[in-house]
């Protein structure tokens, strides 16, 4: 008789109480000087902090094209009323539309753009396919921001990636000023894993894309943090990105502001690094919020 192999869980989390356990996984998975659109004292940058932002990596007219899409997409009453498209409780506007990579041919060619996919394989060191892609909507007047927290807790323990060779891209659409909810993250704290406590609901993505809750840190966990790595606040022009690790503790305010701030959110995972079984829930999430087609991007 056979016994299936044991299966090594690097990174504990939703169990009786928050765990701190280093990070396992090396930051950057190619060499300083592997080939690829940054640069080596970027790559440096990157594996310190866990971010790295780039002043214009799309040009006036794409931004265009880009922003037309997106206005297509949430105008859309098909779009609206698929279960990919997340509608602010207070509101009742479009708050995201997952999968675009897939219902949009405009922003399937901006993943498969060198500058895009080009960055992700050079920082995880191999082929890399879509984990998720969406986009962020956060009109003026009232949409609401997103908690802190980890990434990577969540694709772990509900979508199965076992190591953390996941990284995401953040692409402007519009201004993100310094007062219209803009990316919040805590540099340095890439480095270590904070394991929530408490059990994951059946089908917690339902509740957790408007209001998150499970998988959120103790206020005392983010102070120590805070307190540790200080706040970074990213702002930039309509063109601008962010490139951040999977696991930097990061997170938004509201947008009571008149301008909205919306952005084109794309996360790429190792073809290395392909999800299993999750690790902390009953179930996978649905895929189009954690792919399970793990076709390389070419």
């Amino acid at each position: 008789m056979t016994t299936a192999p044991v299966r090594t869980d690097l990174y504990p989390t939703r169990g009786v109480g928050e765990v701190i356990t280093p990070r396992q996984d090396p930051v950057v998975w190619s060499a300083p000087d592997a080939p690829g659109p940054i640069e080596p004292l970027e790559l440096g940058t990157f594996e310190r902090d866990g971010f790295l932002s780039v002043d214009q990596l799309i040009g006036p007219d794409e931004v265009s094209l880009y922003r037309a899409e997106l206005e297509r997409l949430i105008t859309d009453p098909g779009v609206r009323a698929d279960e990919r498209s997340i509608i602010e409780p207070r509101t009742q506007d479009v708050r995201s539309v997952f999968e675009v990579h897939r219902i949009s041919e405009v922003f399937a060619r901006l993943v498969r753009d060198e500058r895009v996919v080009g960055r992700a394989r050079q920082i995880l060191g191999s082929d890399v396919y879509v984990h998720q892609s969406r986009i962020n909507v956060k009109p003026g007047f009232g949409a609401s921001g997103f908690s802190w927290h980890s990434d990577f807790e969540t694709w772990h323990a509900e979508d199965g990636l076992p190591n953390m060779r996941t990284v995401s891209v953040s692409i402007a659409l519009t201004e993100n000023y310094d007062t219209n909810g803009g990316l919040m993250i805590m540099p340095g704290s890439h480095k270590t894993f904070l394991g929530c406590a408490g059990e994951t609901p059946e089908d917690n993505y339902k509740q957790s894309l408007k209001m998150q809750d499970a998988g959120t840190p103790s206020h005392d966990a983010l102070t120590s943090l805070a307190d540790q790595h200080g706040i970074k606040l990213f702002t930039g022009k309509a063109g601008s990105a962010t490139w951040f690790d999977c696991n930097c503790m990061h997170g938004s305010g509201d947008n009571i502001t008149p301008y909205p701030r919306s952005n084109v959110f794309i996360v790429f995972n190792s073809v290395e690094n392909a999800a299993v079984e999750p690790f902390a829930a009953p179930t996978p999430r649905p895929d189009f919020i954690g792919a399970r087609d793990f076709t390389p991007v070419r």
